[in-house]
């Protein structure tokens, strides 16, 4: 999937993750979507997409009704299996439907799913000071360069302190933690395109592909086989799973 350029709908979207990671891109974060999981882009939020791997995806245009349950900003969520299902099969549904006949039951069912669909915190924010965009620029491209902080605050031109303080004022991380986050975004678009854990650990710097799934589970809750396995084949009956 290529990039596409900066643009808006005026209806919501959402973006379903078949296979490979989508990113998507708005003015203060990355989003991360790998396998079986979905981005929710609200309607008039200028965004850009792009794909890691060989990308297979659904997308849909919403206009939800207004029910303050629904996201009201742009996330990841987890989609079931059950919700995976209704959203194949919305994606079959003609422009003009029925929204008093079956095929506005099924678009109901998937708002109330949209609702309870869990988070997930699979978002890069991108700091709006020019010189914390640099040393992100920077951390891409040298990815594997595990410097010290008082080390990158001077490529950058800029104190410890400073650079402490700006990233808690614009990102509300610490260094360390959305250094680590930066690592989680590119190891899902390494992981997708089939590089191994392996390759994926020394490609970021890690002195062991132990330590770099350490951190990854600290970060995600899951070692990174899994959690890409479980995206890769959903269980059978995880739509009562919350």
């Amino acid at each position: 999937m290529e990039q596409s350029p900066r643009h808006s709908h005026q209806k919501a979207q959402l973006l379903f993750t078949v296979r490979g990671v989508i990113n998507c891109e708005v003015e203060d974060a990355v989003w991360i979507v790998p396998p079986q999981c979905a981005v929710w882009i609200p309607g008039g939020l200028p965004h850009t997409v792009f794909g890691s791997g060989e990308v297979e995806c659904i997308s849909l245009f919403i206009e939800p009704p207004e029910a303050p349950n629904l996201p009201n900003e742009c996330c990841t969520i987890t989609v079931s299996n059950f919700f995976r299902h209704l959203l194949m099969r919305a994606n079959e549904l003609p422009e003009r439907y029925d929204v008093d006949g079956p095929d506005g039951r099924i678009v109901s069912v998937i708002f109330d799913e949209l609702a309870a669909a869990p988070v997930e915190d699979l978002r890069l924010p991108i700091p709006s000071d020019s010189r914390l965009k640099k040393l992100a620029d920077l951390l891409i491209a040298a990815s594997a360069d595990h410097a010290t902080v008082a080390e990158w605050a001077s490529r950058i031109a800029v104190s410890e302190r400073s650079l402490n303080r700006m990233l808690a004022e614009q990102v509300g991380m610490s260094f360390g933690r959305w250094r680590r986050q930066l690592h989680v975004v590119l190891a899902l678009r390494h992981l997708s395109t089939g590089q191994t854990v392996q390759a994926v650990a020394m490609d970021l710097g890690y002195e062991s592909a132990s330590s770099f799934v350490t951190m990854f589970r600290k970060m995600v809750g899951k070692p990174p086989s899994r959690y890409l396995l479980e995206r890769l084949r959903p269980a059978p009956h995880d739509h009562g799973e919350r």
